[in-house]
This record gives structure tokens, sequence and C-alpha cells, in this order.
């Protein structure tokens, strides 16, 4: 049954190929000559197979262990350098006509607040993110063809791009929605999103058809086929991305990757990102009853073998995950996260009160961006405003060239440090301000074009004097 290059989704997530990757992991997780083999391979930068990726995540050798971590940070550091690009999500609409187990607006929750952003409330909340510094936005909408149509969806788009405020502009807008069909994918395309954000929740097929009892989203092979869609529709970033704790984390960690290789082998490109997000305690739901929990060491190993797997794909950890927890997964593989998200509709303009709550799910980390943005240089970090990539024209296998070739540090560095300087200028705190500036003067020393840096040292200027969105 297992065939990478299938079109149908029971064929290249094969339920019989994970089972056999799971028994070779385990019967091999203290097989020292294998590992090492594995590890060998995994230096060479290439990546892994989802099997030997499996192996590695079984691992009982704790010295073993200790070199997947650091491979991981190396394999981080020569890919992605010390940048983490920032986003928030944007909630539109909590509308929703599935029947998920684990997510508050599954259509029986009659308690929760039910609301839908006009294009005026789009402003106001967009305007507020902006006024914290963000230029990147993932967008969320439940699925209801009556109140979420692609056309709202689009002119949804159509409105955050038209904002500008002070300084401010949302140069990104990342869409997470339901699958659709190809046409509504090459209408997305054209509306100019970058990436097309799409969370399996689980690969186990019968777990996935009960957890999602009604709807259009109970149709396993409709939803695991849709990146093939959207690629088909012209979108070449696409996001990948399972729910850990509603099933077993082994079987889910290889079957994203057989994802990834699928994606790579039939389509050319793999996914741009993998999220990997954590069940989280959320109105009408109990994460408690899903019994797949999973520990912070387990979550830091499984981001680790996701670096190491697929080296040159970005990783998105959420403000579901603690600071601390955030910390740890930094250093392992994660190459962007969020900050002062709000996961209900409408609550960057104002918190909504407790019994009108339309979140959807709990955030773990409450601080504000400039908090973040602090806490990120002070770890020797560069927080990215950058989107010059999706706006050059370089993505899909455009920007996997870039990363592959090792330019990045002449490219992708400099722009962050542009886009750093910006959010300095426009929205620091005194504080933030002079740690970063003094992070910037020490990063240029990290570009090594001279031409390019003197560019570099030229733009920044400009942009202390005023001027704004210079990239390479």
């Amino acid at each position: 049954m297992y065939n990478v290059m299938s079109s149908k989704a029971e064929e290249f997530i094969s339920h019989e190929e994970i089972l056999e990757s799971l028994a070779y992991a385990e019967a091999n997780k203290n097989n020292r000559e294998l590992i090492d083999e594995i590890l060998a391979k995994a230096r060479q930068r290439k990546g892994l197979s989802h099997r030997e990726a499996a192996v590695l995540l079984d691992c009982q050798l704790e010295d073993k262990n200790q070199e997947i971590y650091e491979l991981a940070q190396q394999i981080k550091k020569d890919f992605y350098g010390n940048r983490i690009v920032m986003f928030a999500p944007l909630y539109l609409s909590n509308y929703c006509i599935n029947g998920c187990e684990y997510c508050p607006y599954h259509v029986k929750n009659k308690h929760i607040a039910r609301k839908k952003l006009t294009q005026e409330e789009i402003v106001k909340e967009v305007i507020a993110l902006q006024d914290m510094g963000h230029k990147r936005l993932a967008l969320e909408a439940g699925e209801d063809p009556v109140n979420n149509p692609i056309e709202y969806i689009l002119e949804c788009i159509h409105t955050i791009y038209g904002i500008k405020h002070k300084n401010g502009a949302i140069r990104r807008v990342n869409v997470n929605i339901a699958a659709t069909t190809v046409e509504n994918y090459q209408k997305l395309k054209e509306a100019g999103i970058g990436t097309y954000i799409l969370f399996q929740e689980t690969y186990h097929k019968e777990s996935y058809e009960k957890l999602h009892p009604t709807g259009p989203k109970h149709d396993y092979a409709y939803h695991t086929e849709a990146m093939d869609r959207a690629m088909e529709g012209g979108i070449d970033d696409v996001g990948l991305g399972v729910l850990f704790g509603l099933n077993n984390y082994r079987y889910d960690f290889t079957g994203i990757l057989m994802h990834a290789e699928h994606l790579e082998s039939y389509k050319g490109v793999g996914p741009h990102t993998i999220s990997v997000p954590r069940l989280r305690r959320a109105d009408d739901i109990d994460p408690d009853v899903f019994d797949n929990g999973i520990s912070d060491d387990i979550f830091a190993k499984i981001v680790a073998c996701i670096r190491i797997a697929v080296p040159y794909t970005g990783m998105i950890v959420s403000t579901r995950e603690s600071q601390s927890c955030r910390e740890k997964v930094l250093h392992l593989g994660i190459s962007q996260i969020s900050g002062a998200s709000r996961t209900s509709v409408g609550g960057y303009v104002e918190p909504e009160p407790e019994e009108e709550n339309s979140a959807q799910f709990d955030v773990s980390d409450n601080r504000t961006l400039d908090e973040v943005v602090r806490w990120l240089m002070e770890m020797d970090y560069v927080p990215s405003f950058c989107t010059a990539c999706y706006r050059e024209g370089r993505t899909g296998d455009r920007f996997m060239t870039l990363l592959k070739s090792g330019q990045i540090v002449n490219c992708c560095h400099p722009n962050a440090l542009m886009t750093l300087k910006e959010y300095l200028e426009d929205y620091a705190s005194k504080e933030t301000k002079a740690i970063g500036d003094a992070l910037i003067e020490k990063e240029l020393e990290v570009i090594t074009n001279p031409k390019v840096k003197e560019k570099v040292i030229d733009y920044l200027a400009n942009i202390h004097h005023g001027e704004r969105d210079f990239r390479f």
C-alpha cells in the first residue's frame, strides 16, 4: 500500500508502513551501531527518512540522545542562524459546522460566544497588531460555508493588506482555514497569501474519524490531500502540523515526516513549515480525556528529531507553550514563534469578559510582544519581522535553494536586522531598544559579504532617519 508518489492519502500515509516503522524503531532503540549510522547520515545535512527519524526518537542511549540534541542545535544554527521570525494569529470567526471533539468551536458547543469580525472590526484589530509592531499574521477561521465563505476570507485579506497606520503595515498574511478546492486555493494565491497552513491533527485514520464525527472535516482523505490541491492551485509554501496529545505521538511524528516526504517527492518541494502544537484546555474541552499528553522532555525530543529529519523546513511553536518550554525548544530547532497572541475573535482590541469567552484554547505565554522580543535578544537571538522572500518571489523551491546554498547569511540575516531596527525605532520600550541596538551592532559582523554589509549599514541609518521597508 505504501507509495510516497501516490496522490491517495492512505497510500502516501500508509498505516501499515507507520506500524512497521514504529516496530523497527522499538526493536532498535538500543542499537548503538545503527543509531551511529543514522547520526552519521544526519550530519550530512540532507535529512532522514521517517523510519530513521523514528529510531532516533525512540533511542534510549543517553549519550546518543545528547548527540541528537547537539546535532539539532547545530543544524538549526547552520540553516537558520540565530534568527527567530515573529508572527501573530488573527481569529476572524469561530463559527464552525464541524464536530471536532478537541476544539471548543465544535458545532454542539452552545455556550461559547459565536463571533465574526466585520471589515471595520478587522481594521481595528490590525491597527492594534500594527501598534505592537507585528508585520506577519496567520488568519484563523472555523469552517462554515455560510458565515465564513471563501469570499469573506478574500475580503479580509484585501482589507488587511490595505491598512497603513503610522509606520505599520502587514506585509505577509498566512492563512489557516479548512481544506478546500483547487479553485479556492487559486483564489487565495491571487489574493497574495504567504503560506497556506493546515494541521492534520492526527494521521491515524480511525482516530481521526472518531475525533471528527460530523461535518466536512470527517473526510480523512479530502483533508489529508489538501496540500496537494493547494500546490496544484499555485500555492508553493504550505505548512503542516499535528496536534500532539490527540493520538500516540510516535505515530503522528512518523506520519508528519511521511507527509513531508510525499510533498518533496510528488510536488518537488517539502513543507515550508511544520508546527508542533500540543493539546490545551479550552471551553468545553478537557485535554485529560484524551490521555495522550506528552511531557516537556518528549516534546523537546520531537522538535530535535524533526529538525534533524527535515533540516530545511521552518518550525513553529506558539503561545500554547510556556516561556520555559519555548526557551528549551528554541535551541533545538524552532525558527518561528508567535508573540502577544490572542486566540479569541476580536481579542486584540479589548480582552473579553470571561463569560463571553470565544477563545480556541488557553494561552500559556501571556507576555507582551516587547517582553518577548527583549527575552529573545537577551538570549542572543535576532527577532525578525522579515517578509522579504515572499515579496521578492523567493517561495517554494526558490526559498529552499537559497537556504541550501548557505547564502542565507547575506540575505535573511540582513533583512532580519533591518526589520528589527524598524521595530526598535517605532515600537520598542527604551530598555528593549538599547539591548536591540547593541545586538544589531554585534550581528553586523556575521555578514560575510562586504558589499552587503556596507549596504545594510546605510539602510539602518536610513531607518533611523524615518525611512522604512528596505530588503534584499
